[in-house]
């Protein structure tokens, strides 16, 4: 792994973490009629801790996409689910929770499950499909499963809808990584003329946007021990898929690594689960004045 591809990823997931912490503070004291609303974000403009979240975030995702223009998606993507690490140590000096067991634990499962999988898949990049057919079809799959997503969260609010709105989120911040990458390489052979006559720069725009207001109304309605987990473990999930599925990446792929490649990815998905629900995280639960702005949904 090239020492340039970690130190940038690592610095994405630190803004990343410590961006979303910000953005959370500031979502949850956000009228909750705004919820899927873009009126959500038009109020949160106005509050300066959620420019300078989103600013963290920005800066992240352009070191992520540094790191993808350098490294295969399957090697990125587990390193920035690392972000949850830089978000729990900003909400433990905001709560001053000692990392404890759970902690800890959560620490050593993550940060190993990512250097299992690393070791063991030895990602390495490759040609991109060049039948769109299968690009369309795996991009198709993650959307239409974001769509359903975001279809029950509506429904359901206080209840799931947090977590689901940010596991559909997590869904499309991987594809759009995966189209990053796409838009890097066409940057890179031929210019700005190469890549503004592609549709996937203007795809990174709308599942950008897309991706932040599900974000934004799941941290408007839930605490981050909800929320930032599901985000966290679907985004690079989801990105590995289509980096194997249509870009070429390559895992080794012989029994034994296929079982510590799985072994890993599963050590990573508990590790974020164990860090997103440590009580370092706020809670950031709705109170019930707020509660009950929410008008009863149509049966």
């Amino acid at each position: 792994m090239s020492v340039l591809v970690l130190v940038l990823a690592v610095s994405a997931a630190c803004c990343l973490g410590f961006g979303f912490v910000l953005q959370q503070n500031a979502a949850r004291q956000a009228p909750l009629n705004d919820f899927l609303s873009f009126r959500l974000l038009v109020d949160l403009v106005k509050v300066p801790r959620w420019l300078g979240g989103i600013a963290l975030m920005v800066a992240g995702m352009a070191l992520g996409a540094a790191a993808l223009g350098q490294g295969e998606l399957s090697l990125v993507e587990p390193l920035l689910a690392t972000n949850l690490l830089f978000a729990l140590a900003l909400s433990r000096r905001q709560t001053r929770q000692p990392l404890g067991r759970q902690g800890w634990g959560g620490l050593l499962l993550l940060a190993g499950g990512v250097t299992a999988f690393i070791m063991a898949g030895e990602p390495q990049g490759g040609t991109a499909m060049a039948d769109p057919t299968r690009q369309w079809v795996i991009i198709g799959a993650m959307i239409a499963l974001a769509l359903m997503l975001t279809t029950h969260a509506k429904r359901s609010r206080l209840s799931s809808g947090p977590v689901l709105l940010a596991l559909a989120a997590g869904l499309l911040y991987g594809v759009q990584d995966a189209l990053t990458r796409v838009s890097g390489q066409r940057f890179s052979e031929g210019g700005f003329a190469e890549l503004l006559t592609g549709w996937q720069p203007y795809a990174v725009l709308a599942l950008g946007v897309t991706g932040l207001l599900l974000v934004q109304s799941a941290f408007e309605t839930a605490s981050l021990r909800k929320s930032l987990p599901a985000l966290t473990a679907a985004q690079p999930l989801a990105g590995i898929i289509c980096g194997v599925g249509f870009l070429g990446d390559r895992l080794r792929t012989d029994a034994v690594a296929l079982s510590w490649e799985a072994g890993g990815l599963l050590a990573v998905v508990a590790g974020i689960v164990l860090l997103g629900l440590h009580p370092a995280m706020p809670t950031g639960a709705a109170e019930p004045a707020r509660v009950g702005q929410l008008q009863p949904q149509p049966q």
